[in-house]
């Protein structure tokens, strides 16, 4: 096969491609709820099908990521974006450890671990954004 070059092609091409990945990705979704209906919840996130749904929808977030960055008109404070977002992170972790005891259910590990889970989850993007958006800063110099 050979490459293509022309561009209207390859926007074509593209756009095929997010028409496939939408018919696949409802098509995952129409599984695991029908999961959902016949098994609970339990079945449908013991099927593998749950796990590419949730790692496609991470890469896919991250990937968006890189272009709404991009899209953003222009920085105007990197440090100080980075410092609120950290700032809501760590309130959301805090609340969430002082809400938990108050579920009978929970126990001290429980307290500590899910907003520990919290924060690097919360972490991770926060750091990516602010990486793409000081190398965006840079380029534009």
């Amino acid at each position: 096969m050979e490459k293509i070059k022309d561009e209207r092609l390859k926007l074509k091409n593209l756009k095929n491609i997010r028409i496939a990945y939408g018919i696949q990705t409802l098509g995952i979704i129409a599984i695991l709820g029908y999961d959902l209906v016949t098994k609970g919840m339990n079945g449908m996130t013991d099927n593998p099908l749950w796990f590419v749904f949730i790692v496609t929808s991470v890469v896919t977030a991250y990937l968006s990521m890189n272009i709404s960055v991009d899209h953003e008109s222009e920085n105007k404070g990197l440090k100080k974006g980075l410092k609120i977002h950290l700032t809501v992170l760590v309130s959301i972790c805090v609340a969430s450890a002082i809400l938990l005891p108050l579920i009978d259910e929970f126990n001290m590990i429980n307290v500590l671990l899910i907003p520990g889970i919290f924060f690097v989850c919360g972490l991770a993007p926060i750091l990516y954004l602010y990486r793409l958006r000081k190398k965006k800063d840079e380029d534009t110099e």
